[in-house]
C-alpha cells in the first residue's frame, strides 16, 4: 500500500491492530496514581512542593507548587517550556505586570528570567521541560534542576518521612 492509496476497511483494521501492538510492546502502561503517597516537601524558605511524575525521556516533570504569603521561589530561567495552571491563591513574576488567579493558565517561553513571589500564597500545577536555572544579583548560575533532581528531592524527602517512593510516578 502506498501513502496516497486509500486502504478499505479490512487493511485499516489490520494496520490498527499491527500498530496497537508494537504500542503495547514499547509503550509505557498508563494508570492512576495515587496523591497520598506524594508528600508536601520544603523546596525553598516559604515554597513547598509536591511532586506528581517524572518523565525521564524529556527530562520533564509535574508538580503543585504551593508558596506560602510572603514567599518567594527566586531568580531562575527555564530552558524548556513551562506550562501552569492556578489551583489557589495568586502569584505573579517580579518582572511583568500581570498577576495569576485560580483558574488562570500560564505559559512560559524557553530561556526567559524572573522570580516567582506570591503576597497571599498559592497553589499551582506546573509541568517544567527542561532544566531550570537558579541565578544569583549577577545572573550566575548558583543550580541547576532538572528532572533527575527533581527525583532525587523526592526520593530523599520520601525517605525522610518514611514514606515508600512511588515508582508509579516515573515514566
Amino acid at each position: 500500500m502506498s501513502v496516497d492509496s486509500t486502504p478499505g476497511a479490512d487493511d485499516l483494521a489490520a494496520t490498527e491492530a499491527r500498530i496497537d501492538r508494537r504500542r503495547d510492546r514499547y509503550a509505557l502502561p498508563e494508570g492512576h496514581i495515587a496523591d497520598a503517597a506524594s508528600p508536601w516537601l520544603p523546596f525553598a524558605p516559604q515554597v513547598m512542593i509536591k511532586h506528581l511524575t517524572f518523565d525521564i525521556r524529556s527530562n520533564s516533570a509535574a508538580n503543585v507548587l504551593w508558596v506560602q504569603s510572603g514567599g518567594s521561589l527566586g531568580r531562575h530561567r527555564h530552558r524548556g517550556p513551562v506550562s501552569g495552571y492556578v489551583l489557589e491563591g495568586s502569584w505573579r513574576y517580579r518582572e511583568y505586570d500581570w498577576v495569576g488567579r485560580p483558574g488562570d493558565f500560564i505559559r512560559e517561553s524557553p530561556g526567559r528570567t524572573h522570580t516567582l513571589y506570591s503576597d497571599e500564597g498559592m497553589k499551582t500545577v506546573f509541568w517544567l521541560n527542561g532544566p531550570v536555572e537558579f541565578l544569583d544579583a549577577q545572573s550566575r548560575v548558583t543550580a541547576v534542576v532538572d528532572v533527575f533532581r527533581l527525583i532525587d528531592h523526592y526520593e530523599r524527602g520520601c525517605q525522610e518521612q518514611d514514606i515508600p517512593i512511588n515508582r508509579a510516578r516515573y515514566l
